[in-house]
């Protein structure tokens, strides 16, 4: 069995209350009608240091998931309790849908009150993933991440939408989020991945997420997607992340971190810090 990576730095979690139902109005449906497991419970930083105890994780970055408005509040809300609470270290927070965008940099710049932001994802079903060329220079005058929610069939596009922005810190989330473990679903994605790598080191790709569409942890069946990924990237460009919750419905943290572990135990040490640890680190300032 190979050896654990010395230590963790999670680039993806989601810290929430499905109690709290004007802020994950889907949690709490989904909760009232199955109970109160895998993505559809309560998670808080104790629950999270509690299930992922067995792999040193040093420091997580939680990532917006209140709906609309609400992931503003929930970034300065998290920030101001990440310090009793014992995390997060650093704060995705959210973009929501504005009607200007003098409004959307203005939910930045509220945001920037917590002294723990770093960047945003984009929140509800958009048609196209990226923000306005203002935005996204708003975002790189404020030395802020930019992280991109988009599936296969849009990545090629964003990349293009992007390519004006080389001193901008893209991080695309999920590894480029597949729908399907389907041949088809891959050669779009294979496409969109080797676009956004092509614009430069300042895009990275976050390495989390495959258990939502693919039902599984299995070395077997995300080894693939991993490993080209990390073919077109480069381990200095890449970071893995839990995506808990949300992935505890394909299997446990430890099962999660394991299969990392497996797919990457020939690659030498300095590879496996960069993907387990000082990637993330480094995109998110910590």
């Amino acid at each position: 069995m190979t050896e654990k990576p010395a230590r963790v730095v999670d680039a993806h979690v989601h810290l929430w209350d499905p109690a709290n139902k004007d802020w994950y109005p889907y949690l709490a449906k989904a909760s009232e009608e199955g109970g109160e497991t895998g993505m559809f419970r309560k998670f808080d930083a104790e629950t999270y240091r509690a299930e992922s105890a067995r792999w040193n994780v040093e420091k997580f970055v939680n990532v917006a998931a209140a709906t609309g408005p609400n992931s503003v509040e929930e970034t300065l809300e998290l920030d101001r309790n990440a310090g009793e609470q014992g995390g997060p270290t650093a704060i995705i927070g959210g973009l929501p849908p504005a009607d200007t965008v003098g409004e959307s940099i203005a939910l930045l710049d509220r945001q920037m009150q917590a002294p723990r932001f770093r960047g945003v994802r984009p929140m509800g079903p958009l048609s196209d993933p990226v923000p306005p060329e203002e935005v996204l220079a708003a975002l790189r005058d404020r030395r802020l991440v930019f992280e991109l929610m988009a599936h296969p069939d849009q990545l090629a596009a964003a990349a293009a939408r992007l390519e004006a922005f080389d001193d901008l810190t893209v991080v695309v989330e999920h590894t480029g989020w597949p729908r399907t473990n389907t041949e088809e679903e891959r050669v779009l994605w294979r496409t969109g991945i080797a676009a956004l790598a092509g614009l430069g080191d300042h895009v990275v790709c976050k390495l989390s997420g495959l258990s939502m569409p693919f039902g599984t942890m299995a070395p077997g069946v995300v080894r693939p997607w991993l490993e080209y990924a990390l073919e077109m990237f480069g381990a200095a460009r890449c970071m893995f992340a839990s995506n808990f919750p949300v992935d505890s419905a394909a299997g446990s943290f430890d099962d999660l971190y394991t299969t990392f572990n497996t797919v990457t135990s020939e690659l030498d040490v300095g590879a496996r810090e960069r993907l387990f640890a000082a990637t993330a680190e480094r995109v998110y300032r910590i």
